[in-house]
């Protein structure tokens, strides 16, 4: 399980996007039967976002609606009464009339049938009569033979126009829609008419209709629907011609107008609009003289039921109930107005380069990003894919594939998501596991809100570095038993590490009685001087309290001496690969320690240098004690005691004192032993028990009697670390 998720830690941002990316290109090739039903369904959805547009004005419908069906009578109607229609639309100027309606039985009465014959024979229209191909043999219910089979496909031989193929030399078969049999209407009827259609349709496997066949075979012959007959004829017959490449149809090519199909010479339906779009008139009014004259004068008019009950419900991207007739409109507006849907051979490389940038620039993109911004920017991204779409879809009819290009950036956006999740937990839990030990729950929640201002490793900075000792502590080592001086440690630090984390520090490291603490890093505090001044005040003030309260439990009376020093130093991991921690290295984190240790020379708890003064100044009280070169150091530096904050009032004489003891620190630098003299005796009759200023004068006194050689610089020289 271990090796499981290093291996998955092991993948980076690439890998992933790379990983996403062939998946998606591998599924667009083989195709995912649900991916590709939702791909249909936006197909769909784009319809819907376009609107209807207008129909040609050279199409119309007489329609066999309820209010037909009330006033003539339930279908089927006697064929005489079609023969009406006929000679009516032929009067008044009908110039094609189709019929989306099969005429495959007998009338009752037999001249019924002779009267619509002679209606179509006679009519100055074109009328053309649809019929349906079986497109196999199980579809057939009763048995038929091969002699059949030729006799119904001579009734509606395609000899009767003329289809020109464009045989490519490598083609030996076009691969057209294959059919079985016809089934085609009474053979009076057909002998009546030069031509006949099919009007079978190939529905999705959603049942939504989208494509049509402009071409079927079958035996050795191609045949047309009733819609394209309808348009050629209406176009008054032009040149028509099958077009075929080295991949299959290209299209069907009528005249100067081209049909552009899928290989199978299928072409996509480009709907207008609902139900109704295209004018529909009640075969009722029209048999009763109800509808004005010239209405079907040189239009296309196409007959068939939409009164519900009597005509196949059929599924459009518009509608789940639409009219059979309606489609046939809607492929001759197609034909007339050169309006298509499209998807040529380019778009399939299309979507393979769509696939590939956007999973790319998704990869890229993310690991750049905030989460928010990587979620707006992928969003973004999502939105401008289906705006380009869906602008090639209604400005230009290009269908372009949305759901694989879509898939492959959410899954690549999710997959980076879900990674960077794994890996910044991962992060975030090393973070606060190596830290825990160290800063304050505030700090560490610092770090994991801005990462970026966390840098981990050695980093040159300038901090600030608190070291803080007992006093005596051997001492008391020796009076209480090892188990009783263990507990008093862990009561102390646990206090003195409440008040560094309080201001925000970072606890180095306990070495017998002596803590250490960092201000400053690893995070990034342009007060750190400050804070490790406060927290330095902080814990004594708490020791104090402490020393109260351990009174009662026999506890020692702690106390503690503090230095601290600020100044550009090394920080980060410092160990080996076997054990590493956090820390600083630098000679001013040893200036620190030195710091420490002069306390117990000047009688001090809080002794800072010079440097952490000058970022200090004017937040607390200061007081100059001297200038020391300590060992191990060449330069000197100015020793200070912190006092209090900035906003505490000293007592008067307090003041008055430590403004003495300024006047005689500046008297004894300049060798004026007397004058400095009297300036300490001023503070020791105000402050008895400052053992600073008794250390200064006792200097005094000596340099009275024996002054210094050569040129003095007034710096006292350290011996002790």
């Amino acid at each position: 399980m271990k090796r499981f998720l290093k291996n998955i830690f092991s993948i980076n941002s690439i890998s992933l996007t790379l990983c996403a990316t062939f998946l998606v290109v591998i599924l667009l090739l083989t195709g995912i039967p649900f991916l590709d039903l939702m791909e249909l369904k936006t197909y769909d959805l784009r319809f819907l976002s376009r609107g209807r547009l207008e129909p040609s004005p050279a199409i119309v419908m007489a329609v066999i609606d309820e209010k037909s069906l009330d006033t003539e009578g339930r279908w089927p109607w006697p064929r005489s009464k079609i023969a009406k229609l006929v000679d009516m639309l032929s009067q008044d100027g009908a110039k094609v009339i189709g019929f989306d309606i099969g005429f495959l039985e007998a009338d009752e009465n037999s001249h019924s049938d002779l009267a619509l014959a002679s209606a179509i024979k006679g009519s100055s229209a074109m009328v053309i009569l649809g019929y349906f191909f079986h497109m196999s043999e199980d579809a057939l219910n009763y048995r038929i033979d091969k002699e059949e089979i030729d006799q119904r496909l001579e009734q509606i031989s395609p000899s009767k126009y003329p289809l020109i193929i464009y045989e490519d030399q490598n083609m030996e078969i076009f691969p057209f829609i294959k059919s079985f049999c016809p089934e085609v209407n009474l053979e009076i009827l057909t002998k009546a008419t030069k031509y006949s259609g099919y009007f079978n349709m190939l529905p999705d496997k959603d049942g939504v209709l989208r494509w049509m066949p402009i071409i079927i075979e079958c035996g050795e012959d191609i045949f047309p629907p009733l819609s394209l007959l309808c348009a050629w004829h209406y176009l008054d017959q032009p040149q028509l011609m099958v077009k075929v490449a080295a991949y299959g149809v290209e299209g069907i090519q009528m005249g100067e107008r081209f049909i552009p199909t899928d290989e199978n010479g299928v072409m996509l339906i480009n709907y207008l609009g609902p139900p109704k779009t295209f004018p529909h008139f009640s075969i009722s009014d029209i048999l009763h003289g109800r509808i004005p004259d010239g209405t079907f004068k040189d239009k296309i008019v196409l007959v068939g039921p939409t009164a519900v009950g009597i005509y196949d419900l059929r599924n459009s991207p518009f509608s789940p109930i639409f009219p059979g007739v309606e489609f046939h409109a809607t492929i001759i507006d197609n034909i007339l107005k050169q309006r298509f849907i499209n998807r040529p051979e380019w778009a399939r490389t299309f979507d393979l380069l769509a696939i590939i940038i956007l999973g790319v620039i998704t990869g890229m993109m993310l690991p750049r990003l905030s989460a928010l911004m990587g979620l707006f920017s992928a969003s973004g991204l999502f939105i401008l894919y289906i705006l380009i779409a869906r602008w090639l879809f209604v400005s230009f009819g290009i269908w372009l594939n949305i759901v694989y290009p879509l898939l492959v950036l959410s899954i690549t956006y999710s997959s980076l998501t879900v990674y960077h999740y794994m890996t910044e937990e991962r992060e975030r839990r090393k973070i606060k596991m190596a830290f825990s030990r160290y800063v304050s729950s505030s700090v560490i929640n610092e770090m994991l809100e801005n990462p970026k201002r966390l840098k981990l490793g050695g980093e040159e900075k300038v901090l600030t570095v608190l070291f803080s000792d007992l006093e005596d502590f051997t001492t008391y080592s020796e009076r209480f038993p090892p188990n009783e001086m263990v507990n008093i440690l862990n009561d102390y630090f646990t206090e003195m590490t409440d008040q560094i984390f309080a201001y925000q520090g970072t606890l180095k490291e306990y070495v017998a009685d002596e803590v250490m603490a960092i201000f400053g890093a690893p995070l990034n505090q342009a007060d750190h001087a400050e804070k490790a001044c406060a927290a330095a005040l902080s814990m004594q003030e708490r020791l104090r309290s402490l020393r109260q309260e351990w009174s009662d439990m026999g506890r020692p009376a702690l106390r503690a001496r503090t230095g601290i020093n600020s100044g550009r130093m090394l920080a980060g991991n410092l160990g080996s690969t076997y054990r590493f921690s956090y820390g600083v290295l630098g000679d001013q984190v040893n200036l620190s320690s030195r710091l420490e240790g002069l306390n117990k020379l000047y009688g001090t708890e809080v002794l800072i240098g010079e440097n952490t003064a000058r970022l200090v100044e004017g937040s607390f009280i200061l007081r100059e004690l001297d200038q020391v070169r300590v060992k191990g150091k060449k330069k000197p530096v100015r020793v200070y005691e912190l006092v209090a904050r900035s906003e505490v009032s000293l007592p008067p004489d307090r003041e008055q004192a430590f403004s003495y003891y300024a006047a005689g620190l500046e008297a004894y630098r300049q060798q004026r032993w007397e004058q400095a003299l009297i300036n300490f005796k001023k503070v020791n009759k105000l402050w008895p028990e400052d053992k600073a200023n008794k250390l200064m004068a006792e200097r005094c006194q000596v340099y009275q009697r024996v002054p210094p050689k050569g040129e003095w610089d007034g710096i006292f020289r350290e011996r002790r670390k």
